[in-house]
């Protein structure tokens, strides 16, 4: 799996940028025939929720998104593998349904 890390308007830490490619690694233990993933770190204009996560998850004849916001870019990470997670189990049901 091939995987981009974007920071949009900061400077993303060695540290941070290890713990999303970790984190992103993790998913293919549900499906293993992820193409690509790209991981966009922002700020928001959210006082509850200033930092997002973005992953945008390429898989055969589909692509799979999650936008999250959490206090911590972490937390925000954690929030988009979750619904990333839920994403795949159900197209890989799917995908096994109509062979």
């Amino acid at each position: 799996m091939k995987t981009t890390f974007t920071a949009r308007h900061f400077e993303a830490s060695t540290d941070l940028q290890n713990f999303c490619r970790d984190s992103v690694e993790k998913l293919e233990q549900f499906y293993d025939r992820i193409v690509m993933c790209d991981i966009i770190l922002q700020p928001t204009p959210s006082d509850d929720n200033p930092q997002q996560a973005e992953l945008i998850v390429k898989v055969p004849r589909k692509i799979l998104t999650a936008k999250e916001s959490g206090t911590t870019y972490e937390q925000a990470m954690h929030n988009a593998i979750d619904v990333i997670t839920r994403q795949l189990k159900r197209y890989k049901q799917k995908m096994h349904a109509t062979n």
